[in-house]
Formats: structure tokens, C-alpha cells, sequence
């Protein structure tokens, strides 16, 4: 890894931008490194991830392992997989779930990480923060997810793996049983370097 990537990921893990506006202060929580090979773009870190600092170490990281179809070895390889969330800190709690992930973070820290993310062959963008930045064309989630058939794009949505979307998921049958087996052969082609 580069001294100027090492840098910025120090200077990331150290930020104090928003944390006036944290209720448990500021704990960047990501995992990056040059040579990942698959983005995970997601919104923000969780309650339980704050408090360990390990990106997706909650119920939604091990149904998200299992729709790309890799073990937690994998997974937390930052070699291979880069974690990038919108907000890098817990924004805490809103009216219906967490509130949306800080503005400052992205604006701050996204451009200038993401450009050195050079081997990158598959982004997986999770959330509506993550997919109006990574495919502002998008109309919907439902259409982003839908359009997993492209098998020339770089860019696949997902839904968030949460267990508060298990009605969108009995609504869209379609997700799991074609677009998941699909996902994991992109994933395969992607680690493999292919």
C-alpha cells in the first residue's frame, strides 16, 4: 500500500468533521485498500458496527455475505473487498430507523478515496444514498435491483440486507431467486480477476 493511501486512510480514521452532530461520536468505520477488487458502497454504519468497529458485523453483513456468496475471510479482506460507506460514522437513531449518513463525510472524503480504489471491477451499492451517488439515474431501488441482468455493468444494486426489508423481498421473489445466483458469478468473475 502507498504512503499517500496510508495517509488518507489515517486522516479518515481521525476525522472529526460531524461530531457535534453524533451522538456517540465519531468512529470512521470502513476497510480499503488499493488492490480490492469489489466496492461495497453502503449507507452508514449501525449502531452494533460503531461499537466494534467492524464494518457489516450485524445480522444484515451475514445475509449480505451470503447473497455474494463468500466467507467472512473474504468479506474482511480489505485486499479484496472495499468497504466505502456514504457516511463513515454512526449517524444515530431517527423516527424510523437510522438517520441518513452525514453529508460532510462524502463531500469530504468519497472523491479522494474512491479514485484510488484503481483494480475495483464491481461496485454493490446498498441503500438509496449509495445508489443516488453511484447511479443518480436510477428511478427507483426496485429498478436499480432489477437491472442485474446487465451483465456488462460495473455497478449492481442491491437492497439493503437488513431483516426490515423482508417485505420487500416477499414482494420481489425475483431478487433471491435469480438475481443472488447471478450476483455471486459476478463476484466470483471479479475476485478472480476475470
Amino acid at each position: 500500500m502507498s504512503t499517500a493511501f496510508s495517509t488518507l486512510l489515517t486522516d479518515i480514521h481521525a476525522c472529526t468533521l460531524c461530531s457535534e452532530y453524533l451522538p456517540l461520536g465519531p468512529r470512521p468505520v470502513l476497510q480499503a485498500h488499493p488492490s480490492a477488487r469489489i466496492l461495497i458502497a453502503s449507507q452508514a454504519p449501525g449502531r452494533k458496527v460503531h461499537e466494534t468497529g467492524i464494518p457489516f458485523n450485524d445480522a444484515s453483513g451475514k445475509r449480505l455475505r451470503d447473497w455474494l456468496g463468500i466467507s467472512e475471510a473474504v468479506f474482511y479482506d480489505p485486499r479484496k473487498i472495499a468497504i466505502v460507506p456514504m457516511g463513515f460514522c454512526y449517524p444515530g437513531k431517527g423516527a424510523s430507523g437510522d438517520l441518513p449518513p452525514r453529508p460532510e463525510c462524502a463531500a469530504t472524503w468519497r472523491d479522494a478515496l474512491l479514485s484510488r480504489l484503481k483494480n475495483v471491477q464491481l461496485t454493490v451499492v446498498i441503500g438509496s444514498y449509495a445508489l443516488a451517488y453511484h447511479l443518480p439515474e436510477a428511478v427507483s431501488l426496485t429498478e436499480a435491483v432489477a437491472a442485474w441482468r446487465n451483465e456488462n455493468a460495473s455497478v449492481i444494486a442491491l437492497p439493503h440486507p437488513s431483516p426490515r426489508n423482508n417485505p420487500w423481498l416477499k414482494r420481489h421473489p425475483w431478487f433471491e431467486e435469480q438475481a443472488v445466483p447471478q450476483l455471486q458469478a459476478r463476484v466470483r468473475k471479479a475476485l478472480a480477476g476475470r
